[in-house]
């Protein structure tokens, strides 16, 4: 009787499941990311995965879907855009951040293996959020901070262009040093020159 009332059912099953999926991602890498380790993490039976999810790629994606929906980016509102900017990144570079720990457990793996590439998974994580430096800039117009004009959308995405560059090539995330000299030496001057 006690199993019974115990048991996880829906969506408390699910998440129970992703979230087992996900610290299997970050404990071992993708390429032990397996319906055999994921139901061991998660104390179940392979066909309960199969259930939900027909192959790992499936399983990949709802479990990046899963971790960006329960981490939210933070968009920090220091009052100015440079300190926003250094602060998202240092967010992001701390270790509870999703994207950090998604590019430590996959830096091993080949994405041909993956059958995504790190843009697509980025893209399943953020969903269709916005990202925190969007939310940074658009706050900065509005103050008159920095023009409108120079935000195309490659440098919106520079700080954390800059930011994922320095993992892949450090299989580490940026020191603090680092993400200061991305915001003031690289993103500052362009998005705050005047045309």
């Amino acid at each position: 009787m006690d199993a019974a009332k115990t048991r996880r059912r829906g969506a408390k099953l699910k998440d129970a499941l992703l979230t087992a999926a996900w610290e299997q991602l970050v404990a071992d890498g993708y390429g032990r990311f397996t319906f055999d380790t994921v139901a061991e993490r998660a104390r179940t039976s392979k066909p309960v995965l199969y259930r939900r999810w027909g192959n790992r790629e499936e399983l990949l994606r709802a479990t990046v879907r899963h971790r960006g929906a329960s981490l939210p980016p933070a968009v920090p509102d220091t009052g100015n855009v440079r300190d926003d900017l250094v602060e998202a990144l240092r967010s992001a570079a701390g270790p509870e951040n999703s994207v950090a720990a998604m590019l430590t457990a996959l830096a091993s793996s080949h994405f041909d293996d993956v059958g995504l590439t790190p843009g697509e998974l980025r893209a399943e994580m953020l969903g269709s959020r916005t990202s925190s430096v969007s939310a940074i800039l658009e706050r900065a117009v509005a103050r008159g901070e920095v023009d409108a004009c120079a935000l195309t959308p490659r440098i919106v995405d520079l700080p954390f262009t800059l930011f994922r560059h320095e993992y892949v090539m450090t299989f580490a995330p940026p020191t603090d040093a680092a993400i200061v000299e991305f915001i003031d030496e690289i993103v500052m001057p362009l998005i705050t020159q005047r045309s």
